[in-house]
């Protein structure tokens, strides 16, 4: 996975190979399996039919490592790829056709929008404002996007309503590209600052994946889809786990400092825990205190949301907000169980997450969590502090089960602040202010063992490290395949 730092060498600053529209399609879709649809249509302005072959898309049935699907590819080579009438038509029916058959869509996109003059005068436009299937298709097959050139408008409009994007470097994603923005508002502006990867990376959060190359990005494609089921009618696929040593979790202590304060990798736990390299980082370059992906566990589909103590202390401000509703939505909608890692002092607070709305993003994701109906078990690493603790599947949150590790730190506030808090005036007045505190601090730190709360039931269970893949296979072996896709019509993109 990249991150949304440029790269600066010389081999990246070559322009990569640039494939043709039917060649993105084989190159995702098994050896002869694509049966295209369309080739005879062409655009319904008088005196375009030569220059429009398929009226600029490329599409029909393909099969992914064997499993049938839908593609539309759009043909840069024909009018800039941008859409016409009849190509408009085209994609509407691959859409329709997917959602009625339950087959996913894939999307390989680059072109300039609405084409001129089909959608100019009252007419054009009345006849060519957002397809109805954009907005109502409720995931109920996934949709998977690659923006492979620039692309603006309708290319736009299908990434930001899919399960999956991933975007090569060098190209734009915008609602309209520069040229335009430079006529209607005077601004200059290259496609890929205005919407290349890397600002959809550090700003939006409207891609999941960053590729170098077009190989790359379908190849992650094809990955991604691997996690997914064909429809909301199927589960998603078994994958046979071959056992290795490194899949044991008898290293997981030795991941984890136990200094509080000592960062430390979360990617490294969860290696411990999944199957070996299982796991597919989703959104990775973005809200970077909260790790989300897909993994296996046992060979079964799993997805996994984890505290990032390398980033912020693993503290979650607005953007690891957006990133786990995305992903709760995502996986309840497909039947993914969700495992939660907890390594958080709590919420990022301050003015300007305030100014971002923070009070909402929180509740939004509690909000996903409460309604959210596949199975959810949350394991307390080394601290959940404060609201948090209820944001990553705390007890009352709808999770399965909630366990932690031995040493674990449960409270409203870390210890630290809340003795200054509760105490700071009497350990003032105390003869000896240091040794006072650190009575203070011994205290807190008994009220904050998770032995108090499984000692009242509060949580089901504590356990050692090295238990916590054997903890977490028990419950999912035991888990139900389907749930109930309260989430499938949330927004795409929060």
């Amino acid at each position: 996975m990249k991150t949304n730092e440029k790269q600066t060498d010389s081999s990246t600053e070559q322009n990569p190979v640039k494939l043709t529209a039917h060649e993105r399609i084989h190159l995702l879709a098994d050896d002869g399996s694509f049966l295209e649809l369309g080739k005879s249509a062409y655009s319904s302005v008088p005196g375009m039919e030569e220059r429009t072959p398929a009226d600029g898309l490329i599409g029909g049935l393909i099969r992914v490592d064997g499993r049938e699907a839908v593609v539309q590819a759009m043909d840069v080579s024909v009018l800039s790829g941008t859409e016409g009438e009849v190509h408009l038509r085209k994609s509407e029916y691959f859409h329709q056709y997917a959602k009625k058959r339950k087959l996913p869509l894939f999307n390989l996109c680059e072109g300039g929008g609405l084409r001129m003059p089909d959608g100019m005068g009252s007419d054009g436009i009345s006849d060519k404002l957002f397809p109805n299937c954009l907005l109502d298709h409720s995931r109920e097959t996934p949709t998977l996007t690659a923006i492979l050139g620039d692309s603006f408008g309708g290319p736009t409009w299908m990434a930001v309503t899919s399960d999956f994007v991933t975007q090569v470097r060098g190209t734009g994603m915008a609602v309209a590209g520069p040229r335009m923005l430079e006529m209607a508002s005077g601004e200059e502006i290259t496609a890929e600052d205005l919407g290349g990867p890397d600002m959809h990376a550090a700003y939006t959060g409207q891609i999941d994946h960053v590729a170098e190359t077009e190989e790359e990005a379908i190849t992650a494609m094809k990955r991604f889809f691997s996690y997914l089921p064909s429809s909301y009618e199927d589960t998603p696929p078994f994958k046979v786990s071959v056992p290795s040593p490194s899949s044991s979790g008898e290293n997981a202590a030795a991941v984890v400092p136990s200094n509080m304060r000592r960062p430390y990798d979360m990617n490294k736990l969860i290696r411990e825990i999944v199957d070996p390299e299982s796991f597919m980082a989703y959104r990775p370059f973005y809200g970077k205190a909260l790790l989300t992906g897909l993994a296996r566990m046992d060979g079964r589909v799993t997805g996994v949301v984890a505290s990032q103590p390398l980033h912020m202390a693993g503290a979650p401000g607005p953007e690891e907000c957006d990133k786990a509703v995305d992903f709760i939505c995502l996986c309840d909608s497909y039947h993914i169980p969700l495992i939660f890692l907890h390594d958080t002092p709590g919420f990022r607070i301050s003015s300007q997450a305030e100014k971002r709305k923070m009070p909402s993003k929180i509740m939004n994701w509690n909000t996903a969590l409460a309604k959210s109906t596949v199975p959810k078990y949350s394991i307390v690493i080394r601290k959940s502090i404060g609201a948090a603790y209820g944001n990553m599947g705390g007890p009352g949150m709808g999770a399965d089960l909630v366990a932690a590790w031995p040493e674990a730190e449960i409270n409203f506030t870390g210890p630290d602040v809340g003795v200054n808090v509760v105490y700071g005036r009497q350990i003032k007045q105390e003869d000896n202010p240091s040794e006072a505190r650190a009575a203070y601090l011994e205290q807190w730190s008994f009220d904050s063992s998770p032995a108090k709360a499984a000692g009242k039931f509060l949580i089901q269970e504590i356990i050692e490290p090295e238990q916590t893949r054997d903890f977490l296979l028990r419950f999912l072996r035991t888990a139900s395949d389907k749930s109930e896709r309260r989430l499938a019509d949330w927004p795409m993109s929060t």
